[in-house]
């Protein structure tokens, strides 16, 4: 397995690992790291840790390589622009050529792999796999719907010479609700940029592997996924088999008993608004007020998870602190609100155990961005949902979950992506104590129920888990 670099896209794979080798144990799986030395000490706790606990599991670490100064102005970039990713692969593609040469010389038959699976932003390591003939499967971490869109691009690219950011009205695409031309993923809307020809190429890449692995399970996405099947969204060509292997949800976040936890503990049940954007997930001083108005106002218990505002925010300049030191909640948040809000409120700074939260029988509902992990997590857990995208490709995961299927509400940003209280609060109480919220809870226990059938013996995901395995065994499609 090759996963992109950082500790999220590293779990994701192993995530599907640990899957792999729970159902099939006679599998073994190395997985090759390719990360700038500037990450690699938060990823290496992580591997320690699975290392002992799936010793079946291998990790191998690959020669660091030097991005060219036009893209490594700062350490930080590799967060900020997925490009990095696309280029870094591409400079080390000749180091994973070594390796799976090496490892394809090993002595033992059952020693040689038998097919490579790249993440979706390391594409560029399925064409190593195809100079030595070994089968490459993408695995894409997101739903069937945006797998979809990214199959469909190099027709959409065909018929249109406009960037989706320029164009009106709605795409169409093949087994996905209308949606927008603003709303399509954030890094397609500039066709003229770097980046959408990194995902172009890799669209078409996509449809050229030996099979595409989706974080998902049929029931949750049947018409995209049927779409995928029948080739409608590779018209001019062959599309591979899809696997729809999912829910994958880490059984274990490898941590310890977290306050946020404890406090969750003396709270009663489905009573407590969970609120998390990810990692990614960053507000203006302005936005954060705006939120912490809402909450406040509602008068229900909530547990917050708050990262500091942008260096370039306003609130910089009147403190005498930098933006990397710690200034404290009551700097960034409303003057006395979490005292004002202690008896039913806990704020946590930057991360919080995402998966114990939500299994936690405390927790009534979630406010997400609309990343397709924290959606999973949620559907397995039964947690209703209010979806806040903000960036990636969460906008056109929004339109299919909020209007096709009614599995959340959503919020109603402004032209800039600015939500104010009163929106805010609306949707919170429409989830925690209004009918929309009970429909839309009664929609998400379905959802739960098919999970766990998809995951059960003889459930959908299971079969195509099988399948995945049989070709991998066969080295065939």
């Amino acid at each position: 397995m090759y996963p992109s670099p950082g500790r999220g896209h590293l779990m994701s794979l192993v995530e599907l690992a640990q899957s792999l080798l729970r159902h099939h144990p006679s599998l073994s799986v190395t997985v090759l790291i390719s990360s700038p030395p500037h990450l690699l000490p938060s990823i290496t706790p992580y591997v320690s840790s699975v290392s002992s606990a799936t010793p079946s599991i291998a990790f191998r670490h690959l020669p660091s390589v030097s991005l060219p100064p036009s893209l490594s102005s700062a350490p930080t970039a590799f967060s900020d622009d997925p490009a990095m990713y696309f280029e870094y692969a591409r400079l080390n593609s000749p180091n994973l050529h070594q390796t799976l040469s090496e490892l394809l010389s090993a002595s033992q038959p059952s020693q040689k792999p038998r097919a490579l699976v790249v993440d979706f932003f390391y594409g560029s390591g399925a064409e190593v796999a195809a100079a030595l003939r070994l089968p490459a499967y993408y695995y894409f971490p997101s739903g069937a719907n945006p797998l979809a869109a990214f199959l469909y691009l190099p027709t959409l690219h065909k018929i249109t010479n406009t960037s989706f950011k320029d164009l009106d009205g709605d795409v169409d695409i093949p087994g996905v609700p209308p949606i927008p031309a603003k709303h399509m993923p954030t890094r397609m809307l500039d066709r003229s940029s770097r980046i959408y020809g990194h995902f172009l190429e890799t669209s078409m890449r996509l449809a050229e592997s030996a099979g595409l692995i989706s974080n998902t399970f049929e029931a949750l996405e049947l018409r995209a996924v049927k779409a995928i099947s029948e080739g409608l969204c590779v018209p001019d060509g062959r599309t591979p088999p899809v696997y729809c292997i999912g829910p994958l949800v880490a059984v274990d976040d490898h941590i310890s008993k977290r306050d946020c936890l404890s406090w969750l503990d003396s709270q009663p049940n489905r009573s407590v608004l969970f609120m998390t954007f990810g990692s990614m997930g960053v507000f203006s001083s302005k936005q954060l007020r705006e939120i912490a108005q809402a909450l406040e106002g509602s008068g229900l218990r909530f547990l917050w998870v708050v990262r500091n505002p942008p260096p370039d925010d306003e609130i910089w300049r009147n403190l005498t602190i930098k933006p990397e030191d710690d200034p404290g909640m009551d700097a960034i948040l409303p003057s006395g609100f979490t005292e004002r809000t202690k008896d039913r409120g806990l704020v946590v700074k930057s991360w919080a155990p995402q998966v114990a939260v939500l299994s936690h029988d405390s927790v009534g509902g979630f406010v997400s961005h609309c990343g397709w992990n924290s959606v999973m997590e949620a559907v397995c857990a039964g947690v209703p949902m209010i979806v806040w995208p903000l960036y990636a490709e969460h906008k056109l995961i929004r339109s299919y979950l909020a209007g096709e299927m009614k599995l959340v509400l959503s919020v109603a940003e402004s032209e800039g992506g600015f939500v104010t209280t009163e929106e805010l609060a609306g949707r919170i109480a429409e989830l925690m104590c209004l009918e929309e919220g009970r429909k839309v809870r009664e929609r998400v226990a379905e959802m739960r129920n098919a999970a766990r059938e998809a995951l059960s013996e003889g459930g959908s995901s299971r079969v195509a888990m099988a399948k995945l395995v049989d070709s991998f065994k066969s080295g065939m499609t």
